[in-house]
């Protein structure tokens, strides 16, 4: 991890942001200056992009786990949440792997008996009522049907329940809701889970990488201040989970921090003209940048990862899908999974 800058995946090129003090960060017009006291921004005038590699040891072969779960072969997906935007890329990206797409979802009051059509497919939304009998029903027909959770944080444990009580196995990919109750249903209704705030694999391999830095080396940050800013589009109404996730392993590692202090940037003019998001992913986007200061102000580090669009935790979210079906299949006594379980196993495509 550099001093000045991290980027989370080849895919997504760091902006550094130009400070007058680092010789190294080379320029030819002034920056932007962008809260934070003046000092830093997620981008300047001038773009310079730095990719790095995260890579985890694979313990098998694509085409090795393929033997046991091919994508398409027997596999189906219900997608929750499919008239949204993360639930249409998912949709997109699952039709391109081969796995079939249920043509039933769930949705609001509002949209129930509405029909989306994503891939040349019309899926039906049902509304919260009789959502149980719904389910089971389709559970009955595709018996290794996987749901795909891209609902709104206030429905997370309602519908972990109901999936619980069904015992159809899901990939949380929403955020919020009570973490805690949510794990615990889990737990005891026994089902397969893939649960994940974060599904962008290379994003999950850099938090991955900030959780072995914390346990190895706590307290080497003791004393220093942090300052984080995130820029998400306007429809993500709570704080990153990411974000929230890297704080915590800042703190640690010796950081004194409140989640309250995060600075939500959901202006779109604000995430144009001073952020520097692209116009045309102003409405899917997730920039975050962690400014740390030794306490005397002569040392600063920064950590940054800038995703434009959605197609980063698609794929992501299609990955736990295949993976959490070899669990099944395999009969894995381990019930409940997250990414970084998705990245150690090495089988994404």
């Amino acid at each position: 991890m550099a001093a000045n800058g991290l980027m989370a995946a080849s895919s997504e090129f760091l902006h550094r942001p130009v400070h007058p003090h680092f010789s190294f960060s080379s320029r030819t017009n002034q920056m932007v200056p962008l809260g934070f006291k003046g000092r830093i921004s997620f981008i300047g005038n001038v773009k310079r992009c730095f990719p790095v590699v995260l890579s985890m040891a694979k313990s098998e072969t694509f085409e090795e786990a393929g033997k046991s779960v091919a994508p398409g072969n027997g596999i189906s997906i219900m997608v929750n949440g499919c008239s949204g935007k993360m639930g249409k890329a998912v949709i997109k990206a699952a039709d391109s792997a081969g796995v079939n797409i249920v043509p039933t979802s769930f949705g609001s009051v509002e949209e129930a008996g509405q029909t989306v059509e994503v891939c040349g497919k019309e899926i039906l939304v049902h509304g919260p009522t009789e959502r149980e009998k719904v389910l089971s029903s389709v559970f009955e027909k595709y018996p290794e049907l996987i749901v795909v959770d891209y609902t709104i944080p206030s429905a997370v444990n309602d519908n972990a329940e109901l999936y619980g009580k069904v015992g159809v196995p899901f990939v949380m990919g929403t955020t919020g809701g009570d973490r805690t109750r949510l794990y615990k249903t889990v737990e005891e209704s026994k089902i397969y889970a893939v649960i994940s705030p974060q599904m962008g694999k290379q994003v999950v391999a850099f938090l991955a990488a900030m959780e072995i830095m914390s346990e190895q080396f706590p307290g080497a940050f003791a004393g220093y201040s942090l300052e984080v800013m995130e820029s998400h589009q306007a429809s993500k109404l709570d704080a990153s989970g990411t974000a929230k996730a890297v704080i915590s392993c800042f703190q640690k590692l010796g950081v004194s921090y409140d989640m309250d202090q995060i600075q939500l940037i959901r202006d779109p003019k604000q995430q144009i003209e001073v952020v520097g998001v692209p116009e045309e992913h102003v409405s899917g986007h997730a920039f975050h940048l962690y400014h740390l200061t030794s306490p005397d102000k002569t040392v600063s580090f920064e950590f940054q990862h800038n995703v434009c669009g959605r197609s980063i935790y698609a794929e992501g979210t299609v990955d736990a899908v295949l993976f959490l079906a070899k669990k099944i299949r395999s009969k894995a006594e381990k019930r409940i999974y997250n990414m970084i379980d998705v990245l150690r196993e090495g089988n994404m495509r």
